[in-house]
């Protein structure tokens, strides 16, 4: 069997994706990887029509692992996001096709089930505290049972949007860490209070923080007892995050940022984060993922991957057959897709009582309409840019 061509999908239904199909001399042999990386889509495409197409053509699909160290190692500059997400494309679609070849799902391949579904937390963000509380309640009538807890913090003074309007390309939201210090442990006080111990609460603090003020915060929200607290720093400075030990026992999720497993090592094995937050579609795909979970299984620590809606439909069915399979799975991220997404992708992934799950298709068990695609063509678009009080630029 061999690799017969490789065509780059960028479509927009809704929003921007990049998707990868990898398609065999076998009649009817393809698969369907995911591509995406917000903001940078057209990057990614062209390493991968340009750079990474060319060199598959006449492999063998079925090498999965000898492809993986091919891309990553015979390329000579390593790593980093562009390159990362476009490996996992790859790296996805050559499961899918080995799933389909074997007429078996990808979990099953990955070792079968370790249980019967993957937990998932959604998203309940809100304006204020109230709007908060209202979502979670609405969310639990659903049957789910985890909540990423999100409120707009506003008790500052800021420029206007028309002062920034003519600095930023996108539309710029103000951010100041003093409020959001002050506030937060009211927030979550308030939502213990108004629903009990029993909702399982994170908060993403998407890596705003410095590490002292990553230190007190962590601290003011033990007694809330949240199943982690995310991103409350950026990766890269270890001894920021053995700080935040020194301070608090709060459970710390992370890992967004990273592209490759060393990076993951030393947070491991000196016990500094307790969920690994690495995004499947950034990352290298299910090869790489599933050596990171290995790893921090070793170390006791859980798997929550990255679900955010920046990624495919691909991506989201890849973390649950992953999920499936782990024996140290903790939570899933789950998020909703424009609408239209649904004419473009169509998915086995299915949600009951909180739970997700795939169906028993082979490979990853997602289809790419091309044609539907096709109507919907790529949007130029950006994050949005985080700016302090007096406009200065601040992490997203």
């Amino acid at each position: 069997m061999k690799i017969t061509r490789i065509q780059v999908v960028v479509t927009c239904p809704g929003r921007n994706y990049v998707v990868v199909k990898v398609e065999t001399d076998q009649a009817g042999l393809y698969g369907w990887g995911d591509a995406t990386l917000n903001g940078r889509e057209l990057a990614v495409a062209s390493a991968l029509t340009e750079h990474i197409a060319p060199l598959l053509i006449n492999r063998d699909p079925d090498r999965i692992e000898d492809i993986w160290q091919y891309l990553y190692k015979g390329a000579y500059w390593r790593g980093g996001p562009v390159l990362m997400t476009a490996l996992a494309g790859i790296d996805l679609a050559l499961w899918d096709i080995k799933g389909k070849r074997a007429g078996l799902p990808v979990y099953s391949l990955l070792g079968g089930r370790t249980r019967e579904g993957a937990m998932a937390y959604v998203h309940c963000d809100g304006a204020d505290r109230h709007e908060v509380e209202d979502n979670i309640r609405a969310a639990q009538a659903k049957g789910f049972k985890a909540f990423r807890a999100q409120v707009g913090i506003k008790r500052w003074e800021h420029f206007s949007s028309s002062d920034l309007a003519d600095w930023d390309a996108t539309s710029p939201e103000r951010w100041e860490p003093y409020a959001y210090l002050q506030e937060l442990p009211d927030i979550f006080e308030h939502l213990r209070v108004a629903l009990g111990s029993e909702p399982l609460l994170v908060h993403d603090v998407h890596h705003r923080l410095n590490p002292i003020q990553a230190a007190r915060l962590a601290k003011s929200l033990e007694a809330y007892e949240l199943v982690f607290l995310e991103d409350p720093i950026h990766p890269e400075h270890v001894e920021s995050l053995r700080l935040l030990r020194q301070h608090s026992t709060i459970p710390v999720g992370l890992g967004e940022l990273l592209t490759n497993r060393w990076q993951f090592l030393p947070l491991l094995s000196e016990q500094l984060i307790d969920f690994v937050r690495c995004d499947i579609a950034h990352i290298g795909g299910i090869t790489e993922t599933r050596k990171i979970a290995i790893l921090a299984e070793t170390y006791n620590a859980q798997v929550a991957l990255h679900g955010a809606p920046d990624t495919a439909p691909i991506a989201h069915a890849a973390n649950i057959h992953l999920d499936l399979a782990i024996p140290n799975f903790g939570a899933q991220e789950m998020c909703s897709f424009p609408e239209e997404a649904a004419d473009v992708f169509h998915t086995g992934i299915s949600v009951k009582d909180g739970y997700l799950n795939v169906t028993d298709a082979p490979g990853l068990g997602v289809e790419v309409d091309e044609t539907a695609a096709a109507r919907f063509p790529y949007q130029a678009g950006y994050l949005p840019t985080m700016r302090r009080a007096d406009a200065s630029v601040h992490d997203w």
